[in-house]
């Protein structure tokens, strides 16, 4: 028994030290340290039919997510085992069945992925190279990826932080993992290492679905118009990632209220579509210019209760085909319109009212709008020129006044569809005093017409102005914080073109205002930038409702 009592002590006091360090003692900060490995750090002259790579360290290790912290250059096509898997190991094991290459010098990049079992600190960035040749390939290039359209990873979300690839690629087959690969840090810092001399072309790109190859039209890109002949170090590329043109190819037919839309890829500028075989005559497409959908419009007393069974005759910037779909009458389906923009109008701003059909009439002559129960005379109502969905009221909206505006039932009319029944909005037109103004003038402008943007939450676009004078100025914004991107329209088409990257066409230039601005009601700021050299001159913020010699 006395024995008994002595075995079980002892085993509470080894299971206790084994918990690690006493309570209030310094923790282990110190990463795993590699002590050997086969085939050695920097061998040379390893055989081709090498199958396996094993690293020791000096202590227990775990893997966190090597499918994607692990990059092979060049890639190894068939790995057969990675260990540890899911319990620690003191050494890190990779199994292939390729056949190397010959004269080749091979890197094993890590990542974040070996951490020490107990506390988990990371050993990052760890390389292993080995060469089948008689010396390792020294050369490399360095740089920095970002996004072109958003601001810099210390504003984004974490939502907007996504993997990048680069890498370089010995012909033009993208359809493939790179030669070469890296991936960019989250500060968008990139380094290539143990490159060989010769030709390559570079490519970065937003890596979505984490399989290390490029998804054209999917995934955002940036690439240089030559390829590099790399015959010694290179550092400092900056690269720009932007969204890339997909080619346009029919997607799905979905059910919309009033009818059916074709979806695409690739936002074709033109898309015609018809019902053959006399299914159905009484239908009306509609699609806006750079949209992905082409939206049918049905006459539901047409098509039969059961359902009608079509097939549709497409033509999307020339691309033909075919699609089928079944419809069915919905006799939920109306047109229904709603105030999105809530119920405090902005000064200078009209009044706007959205849709759940694409409009084709109006008739105000009998709508009323009201100002503190008086009658507003004068005002005007049009479904917006780019947006049939929506539509426009203007008035002399005066500030602090309570609006009121009446839509009898039948005076707004979609295709089919008019609204069922009368509809009231209520609205306030806000002060002035509670906005404040922006300016920007800007050195060494664009020569074409370009888009001055601010953007919000979410780095939505909040306020926009096309422009082409050197000065810009945004009246009535609300308070907030707001980062400033300039788009240029080179070819004057009235959208900002984005990259090509099948025919090589770089993104048209986009610029970022390199800090952020705020908007602080009664303030007016004005700033200088300087877009070829994109520097920023704040002038002394101001009252603009406050003549300058009372500042």
């Amino acid at each position: 028994m006395k024995n008994l009592f002595y075995f079980v002590l002892l085993t509470a006091l080894f299971s206790c030290a084994r918990v690690g360090s006493p309570q209030g003692g310094p923790r282990d900060t110190t990463p795993p340290r590699p002590v050997s490995s086969t085939p050695e750090s920097l061998a040379v002259n390893v055989p081709v039919d090498l199958k396996e790579l094993r690293i020791y360290f000096d202590e227990y290790v775990v893997l966190k997510d090597p499918g994607r912290q692990l990059i092979i250059s060049p890639p190894l096509q068939r790995i057969k085992k990675i260990i540890p898997s899911s319990l620690a190991n003191k050494y890190v094991e990779i199994q292939w069945e390729d056949t190397l290459q010959a004269n080749t010098t091979y890197n094993f990049n890590f990542g974040n992925a070996i951490a020490d079992n107990n506390e988990g600190n990371v050993l990052p960035y760890y390389n292993f190279v080995f060469s089948t040749g008689p010396t390792i390939d020294s050369l490399y290039i360095s740089g920095t990826v970002t996004d072109a359209l958003l601001p810099a990873a210390g504003d984004q979300t974490t939502s907007d932080k996504k993997s990048v690839v680069v890498g370089l690629y010995k012909d033009e087959d993208f359809g493939k993992k790179p030669y070469y690969i890296a991936v960019a840090d989250p500060d968008g810092y990139f380094e290539l290492n143990y490159l060989a001399a010769g030709k390559y072309n570079l490519l970065a790109f937003e890596d979505e679905n984490k399989n290390s190859v490029y998804d054209p039209g999917k995934e955002k890109v940036a690439f240089l118009d030559e390829p590099i002949d790399l015959t010694q170090k290179l550092s400092g590329l900056a690269l720009k990632l932007s969204p890339a043109v997909a080619p346009v190819k029919f997607g799905e037919v979905k059910s919309i209220p009033g009818g059916l839309a074709l979806t695409f890829s690739g936002k074709p500028d033109s898309v015609t579509v018809q019902i053959a075989g006399g299914a159905l005559s009484d239908y009306r497409v509609v699609h806006t210019p750079k949209s992905d959908s082409a939206l049918v419009y049905i006459n539901a007393d047409q098509a039969a209760a059961t359902g009608t069974a079509l097939k549709f005759d497409y033509n999307a910037d020339g691309k033909a085909g075919t699609a089928s779909s079944f419809y069915r009458p919905n006799a939920k389906d109306e047109l229904s319109l709603t105030n999105q923009g809530g119920n405090l109008l902005a000064p200078g701003l009209p009044f706007t009212v959205t849709s759940n059909m694409a409009l084709r009439s109006l008739d105000t002559a009998q709508w009323k709008l009201t100002a503190d129960s008086a009658t507003v005379a004068n005002f005007t109502a049009k479904i917006d020129d780019e947006n049939p969905f929506k539509i426009r009221i203007n008035a002399e909206y005066k500030p602090g006044a309570k609006y009121s505006l009446l839509v009898p039932r039948n005076t707004v009319q979609a295709w089919y569809f008019g609204n069922p029944r009368p509809l009231q909005f209520n609205f306030e037109a806000d002060k002035p005093e509670n906005y404040g103004s922006f300016v920007l003038r800007l050195q060494q402008p664009p020569s074409h017409p370009f888009w001055v943007q601010l953007l919000g939450a979410q780095n939505q676009v909040a306020y926009q102005q096309r422009v082409t004078a050197a000065e810009v100025k945004f009246a009535n914004l609300r308070p907030g914080n707001y980062h400033v991107r300039l788009l240029v329209d080179e070819d004057e088409n009235g959208v900002w073109d984005s990259a090509d990257f099948a025919s090589r066409r770089q993104a048209e230039p986009a610029y970022l205002f390199p800090k952020q601005i705020t908007v602080r009601a009664l303030w007016e700021i004005v700033e200088k930038w300087d877009l070829q050299e994109n520097t920023a001159v704040s002038d002394i913020g101001q009252d603009p409702n406050v003549p300058d010699n009372e500042q």
